[in-house]
C-alpha cells in the first residue's frame, strides 16, 4: 500500500510537471534556459530546506546510515540536468503528443533493455503488458502527433534516455529524500554554467516563474523524492511501464481542473493503459510468487 501511494503520487507529480511545462514555455512565458535554471533552482532550495528539518527530527536514525547513500552522485544528478535540459528545449519544436509519445516510449524502452542487458529477462506477460501500455499511450497521443522536427525529436530522445538513467539509479536509493536533494545541489555547477554560457538568451516573465518555480519544488522536487521511494519496491519493468500513464493522467486532470471534456478516446486510453500496467504488475507477483 505506502509503495501505491508513493508511486501514484510521484506518478501526479509527473503529470502536473508536464503541464507546468507545457503552459511556460508553449506560450512563450520563459525561455528554456531560464525555464531550467529557475526549476531546478527551485527544487534545490525546498529539498535543501526539507533536507534541513528532516535531519534535525531523525538524526539518530540517519547517523547509522553509510555517507554514500545519503549525498545522491554525480551520474545521477548529471542525468537529472541532461533531462532538464534537453526536455525544456524540445518542446519549443515538439507538439504536446509527440513529445509525450517520444519522451515516454524512449524510457520505457531504455529501461526494458537495461533490464533484459542486466540478466533479468522479461516474462511474456511484462513483455505484453508494455505493448499494450505503450498502444494505449499512442492512441491517446495520435491525433496531435505531428511530423517532428530533427532537432526536436533528438533532444527528447536524450531527455528520454537520461530520465531512464535517473530512475535506474535511484532503485539503489537508501535515502531519499537525501539522494534527492543531493543529486539536485549538485546540479549547482553545471546550471551556473549553463547561465554563463546562456546568459543572454534568458527571457523571463513573472507567470514563466512562477511556472517554474510550480514545477520545481513541487512537482520535480517533492515528485523525484516521491519517486525514489517507491522504485525501492517496484521491478525495473512496472517503474517503466507505469509512466506511461502520465499523459492520461495529465489529460484526466485537465477534464477534471481546466474544464476539458472527458471524451471517449481518453477512456479507452486509461482504461488501456491501465489494462497493460495491470499485467505487469501480474506478471511481477507471479514472479515474486
Amino acid at each position: 500500500m505506502k509503495t501505491t501511494i508513493f508511486t501514484i503520487g510521484a506518478l501526479l507529480c509527473f503529470a502536473a510537471n508536464s503541464v507546468l511545462c507545457r503552459l511556460a514555455l508553449k506560450d512563450g512565458l520563459i525561455d528554456p534556459t531560464s525555464f531550467t535554471l529557475v526549476r531546478l533552482g527551485s527544487g534545490i532550495l525546498i529539498l535543501s530546506i526539507i533536507l534541513a528539518a528532516s535531519h534535525k527530527n531523525h538524526s539518530s536514525d540517519t547517523s547509522n546510515v553509510k555517507t554514500t547513500t545519503t549525498r545522491g552522485s554525480w551520474r545521477s544528478s548529471l542525468a537529472l540536468f541532461v533531462y532538464a535540459i534537453t526536455f525544456s528545449f524540445a518542446y519549443i519544436s515538439l507538439d504536446t503528443g509527440t513529445g509525450a509519445l517520444v519522451l515516454f516510449g524512449t524510457v520505457q524502452i531504455s529501461i526494458l533493455l537495461w533490464q533484459q542487458f542486466n540478466g533479468k529477462s522479461l516474462s511474456l506477460f511484462e513483455w505484453l503488458g508494455a505493448v499494450v501500455a505503450f498502444a494505449g499511450l499512442a492512441y491517446l497521443v495520435y491525433p496531435s502527433i505531428a511530423t517532428p522536427s530533427g532537432t526536436g525529436l533528438a533532444l527528447m530522445t536524450v531527455a528520454g534516455c537520461a530520465w531512464a538513467i535517473y530512475t535506474v539509479r535511484g532503485k539503489k536509493s537508501q535515502l531519499p529524500l537525501a539522494d534527492t536533494a543531493f543529486n539536485f545541489i549538485r546540479t549547482a555547477p553545471f546550471l551556473l554554467l549553463l547561465a554563463l554560457v546562456m546568459h543572454d538568451e534568458l527571457q523571463i516573465s513573472v507567470d514563466g516563474v512562477i511556472y517554474a518555480c510550480l514545477s520545481g519544488a513541487l512537482a520535480s522536487g517533492i515528485g523525484y523524492t516521491l519517486w525514489y521511494v517507491a522504485l525501492e519496491q517496484l521491478s525495473a519493468s512496472l517503474a517503466a511501464v507505469t509512466q506511461l500513464s502520465v499523459p492520461a493522467i495529465a489529460a484526466l486532470g485537465g477534464v477534471l481542473f481546466v474544464g476539458e471534456v472527458l471524451s471517449l478516446q481518453l477512456t479507452i486510453a486509461a482504461a488501456v493503459i491501465i489494462s497493460g500496467i495491470g499485467l505487469v504488475i501480474y506478471a511481477s507477483r507471479r514472479g515474486a510468487g
